[in-house]
């Protein structure tokens, strides 16, 4: 990873440009550097000799092209959310965006803060809603300890569900904090304890720590589990069916991002307190790399930030 010099992008029609004060590393880029998303969705990295990673930015629009929405005026912070392809990616001094995909930030958040919200929220969201269980259900969430997994927890919470959340021991606390009803061990006793708490399994299942098919089984018969990538073993983002009927379901963000009340209302949830931001450290742009390495090691809680 290296700093590019770049020709200045500059807003189009129903475009939005922001001058970028933060941009948060995520493992998504982990999974983008690693040619993972590239090996199941051949042509998502088109041969080239640059590219500019990153899905969420925030900061200050300066620009703003025809025929976009009065609230997203020149002056106003915001957060973006866009596809890294070639160089359109977050994690540059500045970033074009479709209007669809660019909201208010949060009042009284720092942009710091705030450049942790929309990918992993609608991560969160997303699965949540992949899960079609009603208010009063319960659900269990893995890595709930993480951003997506916390975030999961939270929104959750907010809709009524019972929630039985995973956890190390140095992170019990925490997530307890985030709502969660039950915090059973995370890892090998996982799914006993959910079971000795749920016997017939639990509706629907959020895995953010992509133990995949061995989750799957604290799941009841019929029910749905979501996850952040396809099963092990499996060739595409394709829905897979276990031999007891429950679905396993992939989030994909980017049939969403340009869902604006979607975004608007993870902003909403920041601003009132439903959604807890966490920056796990930050680091100057040229520091990356560093970045970068954190969030590849496991085990963040929060996300990287870049500032620029």
């Amino acid at each position: 990873m290296r700093i590019l010099e770049l020709p200045e992008p500059h807003a189009g029609p129903g475009q939005v440009r922001i001058k970028v004060a933060a941009a948060d590393v995520n493992s998504a880029d982990v999974v983008s550097r690693s040619g993972y998303v590239n090996k199941l969705s051949p042509g998502s990295f088109p041969q080239s000799d640059a590219y500019v990673i990153g899905w969420d930015a925030a900061g200050v629009i300066d620009e703003v092209g025809d025929g976009v929405r009065a609230e997203l005026a020149v002056g106003t912070d915001a957060l973006a959310l866009v596809v890294p392809i070639l160089t359109l990616g977050a994690q540059a001094e500045y970033v074009v965006a479709p209007a669809e995909s660019v909201v208010r930030a949060p009042r009284g958040v720092e942009l710091t803060a705030a450049s942790t919200l929309l990918m992993s929220g609608l991560s969160a969201r997303q699965a949540l809603k992949l899960l079609e269980v009603a208010p009063g259900a319960t659900v269990a969430v893995i890595g709930a300890a993480g951003t997506v997994g916390g975030y999961a927890v939270q929104l959750a919470k907010a809709a009524g569900l019972t929630v039985i959340a995973d956890a190390a021991e140095r992170d019990r606390d925490l997530v307890i904090a985030l709502g969660a009803d039950h915090v059973v061990p995370r890892g090998d006793d996982f799914a006993d304890a959910v079971r000795r708490l749920r016997p017939d399994g639990v509706d629907g299942l959020i895995d953010t720590a992509q133990l995949t098919g061995a989750a799957a089984t604290v799941v009841r018969d019929g029910g749905v589990a979501a996850g952040l990538r396809p099963l092990a073993g499996s060739s595409s983002w394709a829905d897979s069916t276990t031999d007891r009927g429950v679905r396993w379901r992939i989030v994909n963000v980017t049939t969403d991002m340009d869902d604006t009340s979607a975004l608007t209302e993870l902003c909403e949830q920041a601003e009132s307190g439903v959604l807890t931001l966490r920056v796990a450290a930050t680091f100057a742009a040229e520091r990356a790399k560093e970045a970068h390495a954190l969030i590849e090691a496991g085990g963040v809680r929060g996300r990287p930030v870049l500032v620029f």
